[in-house]
């Protein structure tokens, strides 16, 4: 999908369409979770700090996210490309692998079914997507990045590395700055260059070097593993100023529980660890976990475990970002549980998802939470 947070905001807000709109945090703390085409020239990208953004590009629109609505639209994408081929491996919300090998007798070949589903998500989704078509997983990809916006490329069989030789190194997997950096003080600027340098020589000069050239050379043997399972369902919120006491900060941490519980039940999953995140005022990061006596899908659970966490814990400093997560998950076996007030929470929470899917998050909420502003930021 193109910017598809923007985009997304866009398409429910007419009077964002055509205009640079960053949909991020606070303008001094956040972070850019997405930027629109119409700011990308004034050098604004997502994962920028937000104060960074705001001096590129100071006449920008800021939004809020908005998770429970780029989470509805991401449903009915998938549920598009859940129609040509079952071998769908998602990446995030917005990016996904699809093997369309066994499909073409059906649909066509690569580039028709590529085309039929971007039109398919523009009519029935409103949104721009982009395609790349390959053999391989990394080509497509690369050609993907490179037909955005609102594009497609495809690269034939056998074309991977005469279509990657061009390229500069940093577009490819493992390399990152200190990567970089030692590649190009061995002359390596492009991808073609590693893929013309002896393989064995390259991996005594950088870590995974060997891996690199393969990839230089269009090799990526990795299938598509669809329905990949999280290892983890968590929620944070970066504070827009730090907030100090322990008291102040668990109202956030049972938005976060909740939020993590609903995403729990709709995944089918369970939890026996809950991890609580904690980032101080100088940045430090505090991970803390506890390990319950039985897996749980159930907010008022992990938020109880949660905060036992907390008091725990002694707190120098004011703090910036909380978060709670579900981590170790399990399937939902479906097993009836001995105790009756088991059963009662399982209906209770059944019919709060109930409530939230049809009239949102903030419908119905705890006292405790009256005040405090679900936004579903994760």
């Amino acid at each position: 999908m193109d910017a598809f947070y923007a985009s997304v905001e866009q398409r429910d807000y007419p009077d964002l369409r055509g205009k640079p709109v960053i949909v991020g945090g606070h303008p001094r703390r956040g972070v850019v979770l997405a930027a629109s085409y119409e700011v990308r020239p004034f050098g604004v990208r997502s994962a920028m700090p937000m104060a960074i953004a705001m001096r590129k590009a100071p006449t920008a629109i800021v939004v809020p996210p908005r998770m429970g609505a780029y989470e509805e639209a991401s449903d009915a994408v998938f549920a598009i490309l859940s129609t040509v081929t079952p071998l769908i491996e998602p990446l995030s919300l917005d990016e996904a692998f699809l093997d369309v090998t066994a499909s073409r007798s059906l649909f066509g070949g690569p580039s028709k079914i590529a085309t039929d589903l971007r039109a398919r998500i523009a009519t029935e989704v409103e949104l721009p997507a982009s395609a790349g078509i390959a053999s391989v997983k990394f080509v497509a990809k690369i050609a993907s990045d490179l037909a955005k916006p609102n594009g497609q490329l495809e690269v034939a069989p056998g074309e991977e590395r005469a279509f990657l030789a061009p390229l500069p190194i940093g577009r490819l997997w493992g390399v990152g700055p200190k990567t970089e950096a030692a590649l190009v003080e061995l002359g390596l600027r492009t991808i073609g260059q590693i893929a013309g340098a002896d393989p064995d020589w390259l991996n005594r000069q950088v870590s995974g070097g060997r891996d690199l050239w393969e990839l230089a050379c269009g090799i990526d043997p990795r299938k598509v593993v669809p329905d990949r399972e999280a290892k983890s369902i968590g929620s944070e919120d970066t504070f827009d100023e730090d907030v100090a006491g322990k008291e102040a900060l668990l109202p956030h941490m049972h938005a976060q529980a909740l939020r993590v519980a609903r995403r729990l039940r709709k995944a089918g999953r369970k939890t026996s660890v809950v991890q609580l995140k904690l980032k101080l005022a100088d940045f430090t990061l505090l991970t803390r976990r506890t390990t319950l006596h039985e897996a749980t899908d159930d907010g008022q659970v992990l938020y109880r475990a949660a905060s036992v966490l907390l008091q725990a814990e002694r707190l120098p400093q004011k703090v910036r970002l909380t978060g709670v997560s579900a981590q170790s998950l399990l399937s939902h076996d479906g097993q009836l549980s001995l105790f009756d007030s088991d059963r009662r929470t399982g209906r209770l929470n059944a019919a709060l998802d109930r409530i939230h899917d049809k009239f949102g998050p903030a419908a119905l909420t705890t006292a405790d939470l009256q005040d405090t502003s679900d936004k579903e930021r994760d």
